[in-house]
């Protein structure tokens, strides 16, 4: 690392030194059901279990430290879609400094609600951090207020390494670091500290596909950037400065994940790893299921840098991929309108072990008989097999079962 870099690893471990008793010191854990998943050995540092329920606080106390009295007493001012305004909002009241946060509009409202309830001004301003930021920049101007920069500042920077720090303490032996890409501040960080203590560490860095900034800026492309992420936690379409060369040079590679695989990684978290990973937290683990290959029989650490995920969107996340495992399946069955109808079908189900999770009528579609009826009827199963045994019972006893995809009516059947 001869480059002359905005941190060197003196400030990592000036910084871990500083923010010790801070933070919690997170702990890498072995993850045997996601290596079979994977193929790789996976162990998982889990940052989700920090106060604020993200690694960003490991920047934001190393940044908080370093100001001086008259800084602290004017406050600071920081733009994040959530997880940096946490972790600036929690230490800025622990230690007494005044602290406004700038979110876009789109941050979900769990972060919202629980950046008001450590105590900071709360700004909502624009759709992206880029309009937040511009925001940010006036109001720490107009009111004379320190700007805590999320990623592009050296000592957030330095505090972030401190995870890779732990890590290769913790396991001298990894092979690979897989670290989530947004404004660059966790991957900068965490690759001076990293290849200082293991020049041959392979570091991947993962970007969400609609957000490919950094592998715009590294790879001289011209990708669209924007839409609707899971992982709004690295939806940032403006590079950092000092982060970029960093990356560029330690970084052997930047891969781009789709919303899909986002979901799987979530879902695996939550019911193989028993934790909750939001969108961004779970990147790392979804660029392993994009290409289980390259990572196969290598001790892979993955970093889960967040787990501040709104119930309802987590919920909504399982079921979608029980879908997708065929787990939940929906049936459209046309029958003639006769007591005892639904008796006949609920017990059909229950001998083939399926269990009904809803049931609705129709008798007004145009293409059943007058005197028909169809019943749309969602189970749960015990997976693929098991749905092709039920539709084909359901079939053999005259039901013309049609499968009802999250999409509609599969096209076959229309």
């Amino acid at each position: 690392m001869s480059e002359p870099f905005s941190i060197t690893p003196a400030d990592i471990e000036a910084a871990a030194q500083r923010i010790e008793g801070h933070v919690l010191r997170t702990p890498l854990v072995p993850a045997p059901r996601l290596s079979e998943l994977t193929g790789a050995t996976v162990l998982v540092k889990h940052e989700n279990m920090q106060a604020t329920a993200s690694f960003k606080e490991r920047g934001a106390v190393n940044k908080l430290l370093g100001l001086t009295e008259a800084e602290r007493a004017r406050g600071v001012i920081a733009m994040s879609a959530g997880n940096h305004a946490q972790a600036v909002a929690y230490h800025a009241r622990r230690f007494g400094i005044p602290a406004t946060i700038v979110m876009p509009e789109t941050t979900p409202l769990v972060k919202v609600e629980n950046t008001r309830a450590h105590g900071a001004r709360v700004v909502l301003y624009g759709e992206t951090l880029y309009e937040s930021a511009v925001r940010a920049r006036e109001l720490a101007q107009a009111e004379t207020l320190v700007f805590v920069h999320p990623y592009d500042d050296a000592a957030v920077m330095a505090g972030q390494g401190t995870i890779a720090r732990e890590m290769l303490a913790d396991a001298p032996d990894l092979d690979v670091l897989i670290i989530p890409l947004g404004g660059g501040g966790l991957m900068a960080g965490n690759a001076i500290a990293a290849k200082a203590l293991k020049p041959e560490i392979e570091l991947i860095g993962v970007e969400a596909e609609l957000y490919p900034s950094f592998y715009n800026a590294v790879n001289a492309e011209d990708r669209p950037i924007g839409g609707a992420t899971l992982a709004e936690g690295i939806a940032v379409k403006t590079v950092g400065e000092l982060t970029l060369p960093i990356v560029s040079s330690l970084v052997s590679d930047i891969v781009l994940v789709g919303e899909d695989l986002i979901e799987r990684a979530v879902n695996a978290y939550a019911s193989l790893q028993h934790s909750l990973a939001e969108g961004a937290g779970a990147a790392g683990l979804a660029a392993m299921l994009k290409e289980p290959e390259r990572y196969r029989g290598k001790k892979v650490g993955l970093v889960l840098c967040g787990g501040n995920i709104d119930t309802r969107l987590l919920a909504a996340i399982m079921v979608r991929e029980l879908e997708r495992e065929d787990r939940i399946a929906a049936f459209r069955l046309t029958a003639s309108d006769r007591p005892g109808l639904l008796g006949k079908v609920a017990s059909l189900l229950g001998d083939h072990g399926a269990n009904i999770l809803e049931v609705s009528h129709g008798r007004l579609f145009l293409d059943v008989p007058a005197k028909g009826v169809t019943l749309d009827v969602t189970v749960e199963t015990r997976g693929e097999s098991h749905t092709r045994a039920i539709e084909e019972a359901l079939r053999a006893n005259g039901f013309q079962p049609r499968r009802i995809f999250p999409r509609g009516l599969a096209e076959q059947d229309r």
